[in-house]
């Protein structure tokens, strides 16, 4: 079954085609600079096999986007999508599962689109033009929120009054939920431990955003980021935890603008807000020496700060699971930066945890285990791999996600590939029924699946 992933940036489309469940890229790229025009022009770069192309052509919104990478996929059959899986940022409280997209679940993210106004709306643009452009075409949404509804209510709960809270729909979210299930999934293979037995810390650390999670028995029971991205650690350009008194003073000091505000706390501060130069914490901690031999202090302070707050959490959160089997870093700084893991380990043994220096500075491959032979907690440094995690999803959800099939998706050497082929009917109220037809088996197997119909939040 060849699934296709679009992964929204607010001015990017990423996709991947994908042959599920083996796991073979069939082909990917990105549309780059998408929107109004720019100093240079809209481009997709792309790749079929080792091939590498590239594409100039106008592109005024994602479906637009969307558009082109269809008709470059449509040019030759062994390209043509069966499903598409769609990331999404933000699933409120409606959806706690991967959803197979109808008219039902596009009314309910249209309720919530607020809640993500940089990520939501250009997916949802994509979910549009695909029903309108290729109504067979199941589609399935993945959000980033979803494995975060384990989350225990004494955690997402915020101290407001009650009423506030519900009309508003105010409480912990949690966000990379996607990235921390994958790296989850594939710590516990490579420790031969149950998902549902495994207990650790993910560290999402990346160029720009990042937060930890922490997970009992294969499920988030907390996440840094909390109503919003904002909260949390310090990131490249947002400020993390802060007391609300400080926010106030900001408006106060703007005229009540909140929109500056919220501009200031998201895009002017974090790590670019403490430097004055950089939003990279990889530029801080180069951090050369000066003709007389001394560091930058601001530079200096930075590193500091950004330390501190990934100690305090990975402290806390060690604390949350009790009984870790791992401590797991991934994404850009967790997978490649071996500066920031050893500051969050060293000095760690109090927690069950020594890491190995030489292992840490050499990662050659992933998974890779970084942690001293006689460390009680195991440090993992996993790639993370959102795509393959979404076609996964997507691939399941279609399914209806028997055991056996789980483990088929999830395995990385399926004997060869079977033929497969989707026929898909919807009905009038947007029910979407889905049969998988595979060559290599006789037994076809025929599911309809249903949008979630939690309680909802008002937008």
């Amino acid at each position: 079954m060849n699934i296709l992933v679009f992964n929204c940036g607010s001015s990017s489309l990423k996709y991947r085609l994908l042959a599920m469940p083996e796991a073979i890229e069939l082909t990917g790229g990105e549309a780059q600079r998408v929107g109004p025009p720019t100093a240079k022009p809209s481009v997709i770069l792309y790749h079929v096999g080792k091939e590498k192309f590239t594409k100039e052509v106008p592109m005024a919104n994602h479906a637009a986007a969307f558009e082109e990478v269809m008709k470059l996929l449509m040019q030759d059959e062994k390209l043509r999508p069966d499903a598409v899986g769609h990331r999404l940022v933000h699933g409120g409280t409606f959806f706690r599962n991967p959803t197979v997209v109808t008219n039902d679940v596009m009314q309910k993210l249209e309720a919530i689109r607020d809640l993500a106004p940089l990520h939501n709306p250009p997916a949802m643009a994509l979910m549009y033009a695909c029903q309108e452009r290729y109504p067979a075409l199941p589609q399935v949404a993945v959000f980033d929120t979803a494995y975060h509804g384990t989350i225990p209510e004494k955690a997402y709960t915020y101290a407001l009054p009650a009423a506030i809270r519900d009309e508003l729909g105010i409480r912990k979210y949690g966000f990379h939920g996607t990235s921390h299930q994958f790296v989850m999934e594939e710590a516990a293979a490579f420790l031969k431990k149950p998902v549902a037995q495994f207990n650790a810390v993910s560290c999402h650390l990346g160029s720009g955003g990042a937060s930890l999670c922490a997970i009992v028995n294969g499920q988030s029971v907390d996440n840094t980021m909390g109503y919003s991205p904002l909260q949390g650690l310090v990131m490249s350009t947002r400020c993390g935890d802060l007391d609300p008194a400080v926010t106030m003073q900001l408006l106060a000091q703007t005229d009540g603008d909140g929109q500056k505000v919220l501009s200031l706390l998201n895009n002017k501060s974090g790590v670019l807000g403490l430097t004055g130069s950089t939003a990279d914490i990889r530029d801080v901690l180069a951090n050369p020496l000066s003709a007389t031999g001394e560091k930058n202090a601001r530079l200096t302070q930075t590193e500091q700060v950004y330390v501190w707050r990934l100690r305090k959490y990975l402290g806390a959160y060690l604390a949350v699971v009790g009984r870790p089997d791992a401590v797991i870093f991934t994404d850009t700084i967790g997978e490649t930066v071996p500066q920031v893991r050893w500051a969050m380990c060293a000095d760690m043994a109090a927690f069950g945890m020594k890491m190995d220096a030489r292992k840490n500075a050499h990662v050659t491959q992933y998974p890779t285990d970084v942690a001293a032979a006689d460390s009680a907690v195991r440090i993992l440094v996993v790639q993370t791999n959102e795509e393959l995690a979404i076609a996964r999803r997507t691939f399941l959800t279609l399914n209806h996600a028997s055991p056996a099939l789980e483990r088929e998706a999830h395995s990385s050497s399926a004997a060869e590939p079977c033929g497969k082929r989707t026929d898909v009917r919807a009905s009038a109220q947007g029910n979407v029924k889905v049969r998988l037809k595979t060559k290599c088996n006789a037994t076809s197997t025929q599911s309809t699946a249903e949008s979630s119909t939690s309680k909802g939040i008002h937008a």
